[in-house]
């Protein structure tokens, strides 16, 4: 049979997450290639979850997400960025962040249109792109720091630009958007009539002093901004998918419109407990920041010892590293060998760009892992050496 699957979608195989978790998992590696945390939430979220299982709450339950969540998200965006959203108008429960960029693209997006993005991208926003027989234009961060470059940016919107999709603080980099660059997305947007649809997943996890800024917050932004976030980062729980996206009540039911057919709902007892979570005091977001960073610093500093160029993300789960240093010429090649030559894996920059060359020899390494698991790998990476290129 000729391959069934439909043509624009044929440059997407298993993930490399997928894979690179199997690769780890077969040869024993300490993963630091998915970022997933290996530690439970807090306490008084899972409690939360149980006791909503033990109620008997298992059923769908509404189509927008139950009440109690839709007001936990409302009052967390004013309490941290004076956003102030109706609850039962401008909030959306996803399946998790994933879903709600699905939704938002495909609800918005008809085909031909194009979405401006940068590369290194997560995978699935190329995916999700061509689902929508939109077109992806890129604009590209280069290591170390991943500055927005103004000439590749404004060279990527056109007359047929419908949406930015963007990622702050950004995965897989660790970049965290300046105002500046952030300023400069939005004046193109409105130029450009475009929508920005934007990827808050790791809000909470900014170090060194650095601040989220949500592009909702800028002038006269809200009212063509889609801002999507989700309980699975911020509270170790990655399985249970509880994702949304706020903004105005045209593009959230627009968004509502599309969501309906692709899961309709979903995770209805994480539900309460992901209200629980975000209605957690001060203490509980600094605490939090704060050990990612302290895990960042263990990590960045087992790579550096190892001989890689490291960057110092500001911000999310994830460092990047160049293997250059160590003779390695294809990142890829370098990632399939490294639980050969150390015990580790990591994942190979170049598939989240269309530019290959911007990230030959790049490797993401995730820090979101126990303080011991961390110290070990960054052991075992000190021992890569001048073989890693042989």
């Amino acid at each position: 049979m000729p391959d069934p699957l439909i043509a624009r979608m044929r440059g997407f195989g298993a993930t490399i997450f997928g894979e690179m978790s199997a690769l780890a998992a077969r040869t024993g590696a300490i993963n630091l290639g998915q970022g997933f945390p290996d530690t439970d939430g807090p306490e008084p979220v899972l409690a939360a979850a149980k006791a909503t299982i033990d109620e008997g709450r298992n059923q769908y339950p509404p189509a927008r997400g139950i009440p109690d969540l839709r007001a936990a998200i409302a009052e967390h965006q004013r309490r941290f960025y004076d956003l102030r959203l109706d609850a039962d108008r401008q909030v959306l429960v996803t399946v998790g962040a994933t879903e709600a960029i699905a939704a938002a693209v495909l609800a918005l997006c008809e085909p031909g249109d194009e979405v401006v993005t940068f590369e290194p991208y997560y995978d699935s926003y190329a995916a999700t792109i061509a689902l929508a027989g939109a077109a992806r234009r890129t604009s590209v961060l280069r290591f170390p720091d991943f500055a927005v470059d103004e000439a590749s940016l404004r060279a990527a919107f056109s007359p047929r630009t419908r949406l930015v999709l963007l990622n702050t603080p950004h995965n897989p980099t660790g970049k965290v958007f300046t105002r500046a660059e952030l300023e400069l997305i939005a004046q193109l947007a409105r130029e450009h009539d475009a929508i920005v649809v934007t990827d808050e997943v790791y809000e909470h996890l900014t170090f060194d002093g650095a601040q989220h800024l949500p592009m909702a917050t800028l002038p006269g932004m809200f009212e063509r901004t889609l801002t999507i976030s989700s309980g699975g980062k911020t509270f170790s729980t990655t399985g249970w998918k509880v994702g949304w996206l706020t903004g105005p009540e045209a593009l959230v039911t627009a968004c509502a419109t599309v969501k309906q057919f692709l899961t309709y709902v979903g995770s209805g007892p994480f539900q309460p407990a992901i209200a629980a979570g975000l209605r957690l005091g001060d203490d509980f977001y600094r605490a939090l920041a704060a050990t990612m960073q302290e895990a960042r610093d263990i990590l960045t500093a087992g790579l550096v010892n190892a001989g890689l160029t490291v960057s110092r993300p500001a911000g999310t789960y994830f460092t990047i590293a160049d293997a250059a240093a160590l003779g390695a010429t294809d990142g890829v090649d370098f990632c399939w060998r490294l639980p050969e030559l150390c015990g580790v894996v990591g994942v190979p920059v170049s598939v989240f760009c269309d530019d290959k060359d911007a990230a030959r020899t790049l490797v993401r390494f995730a820090y979101c892992k126990r303080p011991e698991v961390l110290t070990e790998a960054a052991g075992r990476l000190a021992g890569l050496g001048s073989t890693a290129g042989s």
